[in-house]
């Protein structure tokens, strides 16, 4: 519910357990005076309002990092969220306070420039106790520079200290975790890559240094955006923090002509208490009921040809992998690179998106229709912001590459980048593949993007026009074709955020598929994402990455933490290697619907020699553990494992062994799993709640 408070120019903006507060100031800012425990409106209208004692002569503002608009003027010099230059120069904006709309769920405060005709409205968006939040400018005077429009600043309360969570990362090792004390000043994670990034993922979140998995307060936001980003985190001397996110990076800018409209993208903000897995919980929650296009559905277990044949890619060699992969249990077979145009190698055929006519005589109709004979769903990798200079598309429109005049054009994997900011470059994609899903009976599509942006230049246009082409694009397709699901992927995890979620099913993690590197990856990706759109794939052994040998219980047993996938080369497995496969599958099956639909708990990290994470039902009748040894060390026994969650007085009965537990030793002593001997071993443990 949002309430508001006319007398003391107060909104009270609150979920089931949180309030977000704001107050106007005599200067019309917005102040925020309380993100925390949920307040009713009279405990809110008591706050104090801190102001300054008489007096008082400030170097700097005092109330500075308390407002969520941030622009520039006065004695503010820090982080500024909301920066324009106008046509005269003048680059301060001085608004005042012109209104508001209000429902129950949403609030717009609307501004304006005390001088210029500029106005500037704030959005909020209440989903339980996730808000979200971004900004509409628009321009009815000479043109305007936006120099910087950060979607949201998130004020957080004076804490005994500050640590900052985020994840790092490569290709090859997206997404692990990094804790730190949040220094003073500004600390900035950020893309400048056109996409989300492997090295970095926009969001963030803050505790006072104390919180631990279950236990804590924590505060964190997300920016729902596929492109470049910024978000920054500000420690002031005097204590106060804020983060601030947004679309783009230095020094893009933007026009904004007379009469044009700028509307950034959503960041949401979430105030927990009960540690980092209640915040991970209330994360994947929102995500499963407000972002994905189809939550409730469960994600078919995937294979996909590309670890099996690379380019060489036959009508046959395909049948036969669905053959073995239908037999495991597979339900959705994915041909990967190598299946269009003179697509035999990575340096031609990016671009052209027909079946190749010497490997496909007779186009991908026969190949469809015996896949889905097998009972399979049938998908195909595309990756169509992409071009080979060795291509038919290449060869008619040079230009619609992402290019500056007089400048090498950097090949990156042979490729280089379409500009989807020209309106004819976005007409053509969506023609392309609408043809092609049209043509065919086509149920999955792998959307991959594998080079970052080079020679684009300052252009705002081609920065944020491209990331809107492409949510334009998919959104299209989806409803032209709305059996269609896909699978977002770039390079691996280059592109997961909350703004790729909204239009897509699933992402791909990385394209590191070691078993023992995928713990640590998955780790950090189970910070803000679910497993519900974790792609996560058991691949030949030694592993084609790292030349590591990991057993296959092993490799089964860290993929089933997400949407399982299978990626090896079926056809030289051996009979009992695909026997137990198939064992495996099925009793991933038995608890996908944990996995992909209950709330997650991280029992154990993966930084020592056992970790684990737990699946419980939304009604508390069944539990999946996923247990984990890297290494036996010194002969030590395995330790008990505490599960969480459960009910104490209730009994849960093993399903593989039929042993039944006590609730209450389940969550004082744990469990303990049957773990093979010696390293990568990997066990599954799946509870259900006996009738009273």
């Amino acid at each position: 519910m949002i309430h508001h408070d006319s007398e003391h120019r107060l909104w009270v903006l609150s979920g089931p357990s949180s309030s977000y507060v704001l107050h106007l100031d005599e200067a019309d800012r917005p102040r925020v005076l309380h993100w925390g425990p949920r307040l009713s409106p009279e405990q809110a209208a008591s706050l104090p309002l801190r102001l300054p004692r008489p007096g008082f002569r400030p170097v700097e503002d005092p109330l500075e990092g308390s407002f969520d608009l941030i622009s520039t003027g006065g004695l503010c010099y820090g982080q500024v969220g909301l920066q324009v230059r106008f046509a005269d120069g003048t680059r301060d904006l001085e608004l005042v306070f012109t209104g508001q709309r209000r429902t129950d769920r949403e609030l717009v405060l609307a501004y304006a420039d005390r001088h210029y005709p500029l106005a500037v409205e704030c959005h909020y968006r209440l989903y339980g106790d996730v808000i979200e939040r971004h900004l509409v400018l628009r321009n009815e005077g000479e043109p305007v520079t936006v120099v910087r429009a950060d979607s949201a600043t998130w004020v957080l309360p004076r804490l005994n200290g500050y640590r900052l969570s985020s994840v790092r990362g490569q290709w090859g090792a997206e997404t692990r975790l990094h804790r730190t004390e949040l220094p003073y000043g500004e600390t900035v994670l950020t893309s400048r890559r056109g996409v989300t990034s492997h090295q970095a993922n926009p969001w963030a979140m803050v505790d006072d240094g104390t919180a631990g998995e279950e236990y804590g307060a924590v505060y964190s936001c997300a920016l729902a955006w596929s492109g470049s980003w910024r978000l920054t985190a500000q420690r002031l001397p005097t204590e106060r923090v804020t983060l601030s996110a947004g679309a783009g990076h230095d020094p893009v800018t933007q026009e904004l002509d007379t009469g044009e409209e700028l509307v950034t993208p959503v960041c949401a903000g979430l105030y927990t208490e009960g540690g980092f897995g209640a915040a991970s919980r209330a994360w994947h929650d929102h995500q499963l009921r407000h972002v994905l296009p189809h939550p409730g559905e469960i994600r078919p277990v995937l294979y996909n040809s590309w670890e099996a044949t690379g380019f060489d890619v036959s009508l046959d060699g395909q049948i036969r992998l669905a053959e073995s992969a239908a037999r495991m249990g597979v339900e959705l077979f994915v041909v990967d690179d190598g299946w269009f145009g003179a697509r035999t190698h990575d340096a031609a055929g990016l671009g052209d998106w027909y079946p190749n006519p010497h490997r496909f005589p007779e186009g991908l109709g026969p190949l469809i229709d015996r896949v889905h004979e097998l009972g399979m769903r049938f998908g195909l990798w595309v990756e169509p912001e992409m071009v080979n200079p060795d291509s038919d598309l290449y060869r008619a429109h040079p230009d619609w590459v992402i290019h500056r005049p007089h400048r090498t054009r950097t090949e990156h994997r042979n490729q280089l980048v379409l500009d989807l900011s020209r309106p004819e470059v976005g007409d053509w994609l969506y023609r392309t593949l609408d043809e092609l899903l049209a043509k065919n009976a086509i149920d999955f599509l792998k959307w991959d993007m594998n080079r970052p942006f080079t020679e684009a230049g300052p252009d705002e246009r081609l920065w944020l026009g491209h990331v809107h082409t492409l949510y334009d694009v998919l959104d299209r397709l989806r409803a032209a074709h709305p059996h269609v699901r896909i699978e977002s992927c770039s390079s691996g995890g280059g592109r997961v955020d909350l703004g790729i979620l909204r239009r897509t099913d699933q992402v791909w993690t990385s394209d590191n598929t070691d078993a023992l590197d995928r713990l640590d990856i998955q780790h950090g990706f189970s910070q803000l994402y679910p497993a519900r759109v974790m792609g996560a794939w058991v691949t030949d052994s030694p592993n084609p990455y790292t030349g590591r040998e990991i057993p296959l219980d092993f490799r089964f047993h860290v993929a089933m933490a997400g949407v399982l996938a299978i990626g090896g080369a079926l056809t030289e497995w051996s009979r009992a290697d695909l026997d137990r496969a198939a064992e495996l599958i099925a009793d991933y099956k038995r608890i996908r619907p944990l996995v992909q639909h209950g709330r997650q708990y991280r029992l154990r990290p993966p930084d020592g020699e056992l970790s684990a994470v737990q699946y419980l039902a939304s009604d508390g009748t069944e539990a999946a553990v996923l247990v984990y040894r890297r290494a036996r060390r010194f002969g030590h026994a395995d330790p008990g494992i505490p599960l969480r969650a459960l009910d104490p007085d209730a009994r849960y009965r093993d399903v593989s062994t039929g042993e039944v537990h006590h609730g209450a030793v389940l969550l004082a002593h744990g469990l303990f799993p049957d773990l093979a001997p010696g390293d990568y071993a990997g066990a599954l443990v799946h509870l259900v709640r006996e009738q009273a």
